[in-house]
């Protein structure tokens, strides 16, 4: 199964692996797919780092990076002068405390202000840029943006250093926004997603996007875990496959153990779309925290990003060791990004089977197809 973006970027799958964590990225891409390391996690240098390690082990196979390029922040991002903590108001420290008290989350406290300000600053222009001048001093192939049309820096850099640029879109009107500004792949990502993703199912968006951005690429995302499913995203016309949660519960994955045993037991209703973790909508697991933030009495409701990403970021550092902990109300909040595919997550394998099996289900389903064809 060769698509055209495979000849494109020299893989032999078009499937596409999003994960943060560097021994998924390695493993798909030595399986003959492309794994797309979120750059978010990492400062400049911790990404340098991260990227030498995928280099040795990926051995000149194609591997991408992806950064937060949002179109819209909260002003306090704007002044690199200002300390972002500074920023959030007490009645959000407070309702933090207060969960933490009701909840019985006793984890020391991890204090983030010291690196805040450059954490909160990765998904700026600026900052984003800066992730992406360290990942082209590797051989990356392809680097993707989410949140927004890729600024022209990210574009020019990119293109100086022959590497394709990809955009993520939830909307058919953001995708004609990002293939007019000059992006080679875009990655229609329906509502079934986990994390940032918009209001639209996938089987109803790649269609649309496939036809707005001609001759322009398409990769279809969210709901995406299985060969068929692949399958039903080639038949609506996309190139290729762009995949998140299903690397979440693989062995290499770095999900904390308490999060990889709620994943395990979720049903896909068990997701919701919250802004209680970032500022934006992104779908996750529903836990205490989306609940308390979203639908709690005392809520003061989520703040932009980046500022509730700090919020959020700096607690659930305490929330997650106390959940690895089995402090009980720990567990009741702790959560992560998924989408709603989480249902079909039941078993903890190596991200090298689930490529294979996935690819293998591709070819029985797109057989199935011929057959029926056939038989009309």
């Amino acid at each position: 199964m060769r698509t055209a973006i495979c000849e494109r970027l020299g893989i032999e799958f078009p499937l596409f692996a999003f994960s943060h964590c560097r021994d998924v990225v390695a493993a798909v891409t030595n399986a003959g797919g492309l794994g797309v390391l979120g750059a978010i996690a990492y400062s400049p240098e911790q990404l340098d780092a991260e990227l030498t390690w995928i280099d040795r082990e990926v051995g000149g196979r194609p591997y991408g990076v992806d950064v937060l390029v949002p179109e819209r922040l909260d002003s306090s991002a704007s002044d690199r002068r200002a300390h972002l903590m500074d920023f959030i108001p007490d009645r959000h420290r407070d309702f933090v405390i207060h969960l933490l008290s009701k909840y019985g989350v006793t984890a020391p406290v991890q204090p983030l202000t010291a690196r805040a300000d450059e954490f909160g600053r990765r998904v700026t222009a600026a900052g984003a840029t800066g992730l992406i001048d360290v990942a082209l001093k590797h051989p990356i192939g392809l680097i993707a943006g989410a949140l927004g049309t890729p600024p022209p820096e990210m574009l020019a850099r990119a293109r100086d250093a022959g590497v394709p640029v990809a955009a993520l879109a939830g909307t058919v009107e953001h995708a004609r926004r990002q293939a007019a500004a000059g992006a080679d792949l875009i990655v229609a990502q329906g509502t079934e997603a986990g994390g940032h993703t918009g209001e639209v199912s996938t089987m109803v968006l790649v269609p649309q996007v496939v036809d707005a951005v001609a001759p322009v690429p398409v990769l279809a995302a969210g709901g995406i875990a299985s060969g068929r499913q692949m399958a039903a995203a080639m038949a609506l016309g996309a190139e290729g496959v762009w995949c998140g949660s299903v690397w979440l519960t693989t062995e290499e994955a770095e999900t904390p153990a308490a999060v990889k045993r709620k994943l395990l037991a979720a049903s896909s209703l068990d997701t919701v779309r919250s802004s209680s973790r970032t500022g934006k909508p992104a779908r996750q697991l529903k836990s205490a925290w989306t609940e308390e933030w979203d639908h709690g009495q005392e809520s003061p409701g989520p703040l932009g990003m980046p500022l509730q990403l700090l919020v959020a970021e700096g607690a659930m550092a305490r929330i997650g060791a106390a959940a690895e902990k089995g402090q009980p109300g720990a567990l009741e909040l702790v959560n992560y990004f998924v989408g709603q595919v989480v249902g079909q997550l039941d078993q903890v394998r190596p991200a090298r089977e689930v490529v294979f099996e996935m690819i293998s289900e591709f070819g029985d389903a797109v057989e199935r197809l011929e057959r029926l064809s056939a038989s009309g």
